[in-house]
């Protein structure tokens, strides 16, 4: 089912914006190219997937045809908003495609092209792939466009638009020509007989509706003085990845793409994950964002109530459902021969002790600025605890879900640690009825375990997994949960170490794949980019206010030209792994807001410290 007109290699990761309805998302290339869409939702197959497979996968170009070799191509989002612009700029002239999703629950997606300056010719092709492109398209057509159904479904999709089209087969292609200042569009949508009919007069209109519904999200935050724009285009980026019909948070965008390129790390990330949904509750919450939050524990709190005794598993799909079952798309090339694409994913029946903390922490946020849990959640949430209570010591898979063997790690460690404390702090500060003893005890119990048990002297830093001698990231996290003052001798050891093992510039290795530690799969993997912004956090909270504000900094030049970020960095600033990845902007958000305070001088946080930069008589930093 490959296409005459497609390409021979995809675009790069880093060459693509994202639009969205928090329903689903699609990527949006620098060459006005959609090579990936989900439909109807996140997590539903692809309809277009070139990005894993230029031939195979299928796309939606609306591209400036001709022109002369120096051709330009430039993106930008219309400033706080989630509506994209790709600028066609020639000396023969210039041309626009503006993309965007409603807000309205339609599921359409919207592309108007434009003649900026002097007369351009734009060309469409579309090249629907169904079901990950294992279906092949059936295109009719109708009045105003044509119709795409497949095999094997009821399931059926229009396209309107005025140029004039030629179906090829599996394949619809068409050009027209636009005089200066004159517009036409393309529209996807759904079928659905009750949505309104597509003229010019809607585009424009719901174009202005969504303008507005961005703007007044933006405006309804907090924002940082320093960073800005950055804040806000990732914390955009988050909202996309949200339902706005289940209140559940997609970890990233998209599934397959590599951690490592022609490697096996190609993993499906379109699910609600507790640890990065929790994280990304985190940041929006301190920018001012609580319905997320209101919405997210209320999407857990029913899982929990389905779950059992333990009371969550790791992941669920967006919509809520426990079984995600993993396998290969073995027809799609990969993205530059990338395989085995994978959609699914197995982790979901992975035990992982450190969703807990990351879970309560997000409730403790929650209540802070909306006040006391239903009683009918905080039975289920002090249930859960006193599981905690009998099973922090269980040995898991690790923060970063090892395929390995189970250990006891202290990510898993630390975040039972988390669990409990914001447990605790909930049922003081809002009068909830709790074992208190209990709970305090196991706390305290689980802090002398990772001081004592996760502590070795000869490397000074505490270590990936009880009874290792490897390093690991995740120890970055220590200070911002609270669990160590981050002028602790034993904290500033650790960070040291971090610097000398894991830190390369501002980029930072998650871990070191060692026998002792091997995760059960190939290849080196890129350096990991949320473990680069908690490198920058922890600094700033250990006094190192300037080189934090430097490597911030370089953290920028490795965003693509929109401000995005996928999941690692490759030593040559290669975006790997999924996109756009939530848990890069929210440790974005979360770097820039602490380090914002540093600058300024903010004491309005109750645990500050004096933030000045500190002297380091061994030159590390």
């Amino acid at each position: 089912m490959s296409s005459k007109h497609a390409p021979e290699l995809p675009n790069r990761i880093a060459d693509h914006g994202v639009i969205g309805d928090m329903r689903t998302l699609a990527l949006v290339a620098m060459d006005g190219t959609i090579d990936f869409f989900c439909h109807p939702n996140i997590d539903s197959p692809t309809l277009f997937a070139g990005l894993l497979d230029p031939k195979n996968g299928g796309f939606f170009r609306l591209t400036a045809q001709g022109g002369t070799d120096e051709r330009k191509h430039r993106q930008m989002y219309l400033p706080d908003t989630n509506i994209l612009i790709t600028r066609f700029l020639d000396n023969d002239g210039i041309g626009e495609v503006c993309d965007f999703m409603p807000v309205d629950g339609s599921g359409r997606i919207v592309r108007r092209a434009k003649a900026i300056m002097g007369a351009v010719t734009f060309e469409l092709t579309i090249a629907p792939r169904p079901d990950y492109g294992r279906r092949a398209p059936v295109i009719q057509p109708i009045e105003g466009g044509f119709t795409v159904g497949w095999e094997g479904s009821n399931d059926i999709v229009y396209f309107y638009t005025r140029i004039p089209l030629e179906i090829d087969g599996e394949n619809v292609h068409g050009t027209i020509q636009l005089a200066e200042d004159e517009t036409c569009h393309v529209v996807f949508c759904p079928g659905r007989k009750d949505q309104p009919t597509v003229d010019d007069g809607y585009v424009a209109k719901v174009s202005s509706r969504t303008r507005d519904y961005w703007h007044e999200w933006v405006e309804s935050g907090t924002y940082p003085t320093y960073w800005r724009d950055l804040v806000v285009r990732s914390a955009l980026t988050l909202k996309l990845l949200t339902s706005s019909e289940y209140g559940s948070i997609a970890a990233a965008g998209t599934f397959g793409l590599p951690e490592v390129i022609g490697g096996e790390r190609n993993w499906d990330y379109r699910f609600t994950w507790v640890r990065d949904a929790a994280f990304t509750l985190y940041s929006l919450s301190r920018l001012g964002y609580y319905d997320e939050a209101e919405a997210f524990v209320h999407f857990l709190m029913v899982r929990a109530v389905e779950t059992g005794e333990s009371g969550l598993q790791i992941m669920y799909g967006m919509d809520g459902s426990q079984n995600l079952p993993e396998s290969d798309l073995d027809h799609l090339e990969g993205y530059f021969g990338s395989q085995p694409v994978r959609i699914g994913n197995e982790a979901y029946s992975q035990r992982q002790m450190d969703i807990y903390g990351e879970f309560m922490d997000a409730v403790y946020i929650a209540s802070k600025a909306r006040g006391k849990p239903a009683y009918s959640v905080w039975k289920k949430l002090s249930g859960i605890l006193d599981w905690l209570c009998d099973n922090w010591q269980l040995p898991d898979k690790g923060i970063w879900e090892s395929r390995g063997e189970p250990r006891e790690y202290l990510s898993s460690r630390l975040m039972c640690w988390v669990a409990l404390d914001r447990g605790l702090r909930i049922a003081n500060d809002q009068s909830m009825p709790a074992d208190i003893v209990r709970w305090r005890g196991q706390r305290d119990l689980i802090q002398q375990s990772i001081l004592e048990e996760f502590w070795d002297p000869d490397i000074g830093a505490f270590t990936q997994f009880k009874g290792s001698k490897g390093l690991d990231a995740v120890v970055l996290l220590m200070p911002l949960v609270k669990f160590i003052n981050p002028r602790d001798p034993m904290w500033t050891s650790t960070l040291k170490a971090v610097k000398r093992h894991l830190v390369h510039d501002c980029l930072v290795k998650r871990y070191i794949n060692t026998e002792e530690n091997h995760d059960g799969l190939d290849g080196e993997e890129g350096a990991f980019t949320i473990c680069s912004f908690w490198y920058v956090e922890a600094l700033a909270r250990t006094g190192y206010v300037a080189e934090a504000r430097l490597l911030f900094e370089k953290l920028h030049t490795y965003a693509n030209h929109l401000g995005l970020y996928s999941e690692e960095l490759s030593s040559a600033g290669d975006h790997l792994g999924n996109f756009p990845q939530g848990l890069t902007h929210l440790s974005l958000i979360s770097a820039a807001i602490w380090l914002d305070r540093a600058l300024n001088g903010d004491r309005q946080d109750p645990n500050h410290f004096e933030f000045q930069m500190l002297e380091d008589p061994d030159g590390v930093f």
